[in-house]
């Protein structure tokens, strides 16, 4: 069974306006209703924790004689449990629409198996339309459902030759002014920035999100790793967002803990020792990877040690993406499908050993929202 043309235009709007919902710890969510000849009828959006889903929204626009028959196309598979709002599986039931069309699967143990409910029903049920579009819309949330940690962004700049730094250290600028705004605008995407005591000893970053000297609306919570103290009077103490600060190396403990306070998008810049690590541990679901036509040689590598000891071991990644910035080039790049696979199977098994709360009970689309280097 597939989808209609009607189906896959309404999917398209779905999840355009899917984006009008706050980004956090639930989905952005989108639903059209379509009439049994394919015409729109309804619209809506999920705005937020503790408000009605989108399928909910857009139901009670529409009298009920208007649903009788109808199809709802939603951007992730109608939930099927009760939290602070009721399963939406049960609603388009109870309404006496005829079909839904949605893209994903929703992962959670609990909110999970909507679709099975309602083809139990009697409902025409398709899955899988334009599911490319709907994870890359909410792939920070998937990542929080399926592997109980944040979606973990690792980001460097590089010499040509593969260098973070010269001989003495000095790194700024290895890029020029249109890589280093690029790397401003995904770290005000991100919930939290990552970086080590080495790198804000040494270089003192503010680890905002800036515009020139502007700050942009949106910034990451600064987060530091290491034993070494961090200065008074540094300057990511004065950061729009209280520092969190980690003592311990134990990156899945960490991620595990900025998970429970609400952050489900992280970017690692701080530098190649943290980098290298994140790496090692399979702690990553996308490489940015700034490269500058410029040679430097010497020892200060962008990368360590990253496990690898010889070619067969070689972390392959898939490049989604090849930016030019200026005369710099950005590679975007996310694990190969054998190794995703893998790093998912292996937090699986992990999961009891960090204290993890199952992610469906965590961060479900019924729970509360919670709180919200250089280039």
């Amino acid at each position: 069974m597939t989808a209609t043309a009607a189906e896959r235009a309404a999917m398209t709007h779905a999840l355009e306006i899917a984006r009008r919902g706050p980004r956090g710890l639930n989905p952005q969510v989108g639903a059209v209703i379509l009439s049994p000849t394919g015409d729109v009828l309804a619209e809506g959006w999920h705005r937020g924790a503790g408000t009605p889903h989108a399928e909910v929204d857009a139901l009670s626009k529409l009298a009920p004689a208007e649903l009788r028959g109808a199809t709802a196309v939603v951007t992730l598979e109608p939930c099927n449990h009760t939290g602070r709002t009721g399963p939406c599986a049960q609603a388009l039931i109870d309404a006496g629409v005829a079909r839904v069309v949605y893209a994903l699967d929703d992962p959670g143990v609990r909110s999970g198996g909507g679709a099975e409910r309602m083809r139990a029903a009697g409902l025409d049920v398709v899955a899988g339309e334009q599911a490319d579009a709907a994870e890359a819309l909410i792939g920070d949330w998937l990542t929080v459902q399926r592997l109980g940690r944040p979606h973990v962004t690792v980001k460097w700049a590089q010499s040509l030759d593969g260098r973070a730094a010269a001989a003495d250290g000095s790194s700024q600028w290895i890029t020029g002014p249109a890589a280093r705004a690029d790397v401003h605008r995904r770290r005000a995407a991100a919930d939290a920035i990552i970086v080590g005591t080495g790198t804000v000893l040494a270089d003192d970053p503010a680890l905002t999100a800036r515009d020139g000297d502007a700050l942009l609306p949106r910034q990451p919570v600064p987060v530091v790793i290491g034993a070494r103290e961090t200065p008074a009077e540094a300057a990511v103490r004065r950061h729009p967002h209280a520092p969190l600060f980690y003592t311990e190396h134990d990156l899945t403990a960490i991620l595990a803990d900025l998970r429970d306070r609400g952050i489900q998008r992280v970017f690692v810049e701080g530098g190649p020792t943290l980098a290298s690590a994140f790496l090692a541990e399979g702690l990553m679901d996308e490489v940015l990877a700034y490269l500058a036509p410029v040679l430097i040689g010497g020892p200060k590598l962008a990368l360590g040690d990253i496990g690898v000891s010889s070619i067969g071991e070689a972390r392959r990644l898939v490049v989604d993406e090849w930016l030019p910035l200026g005369p710099d080039l950005l590679a975007i790049a996310r694990p190969a499908a054998a190794q995703a696979a893998a790093a998912a199977d292996e937090a699986a098994e992990n999961d009891a050993t960090v204290n993890a709360v199952p992610a469906d009970e965590n961060t479900s689309r019924n729970d509360p929202s919670r709180s919200e280097g250089e280039a």
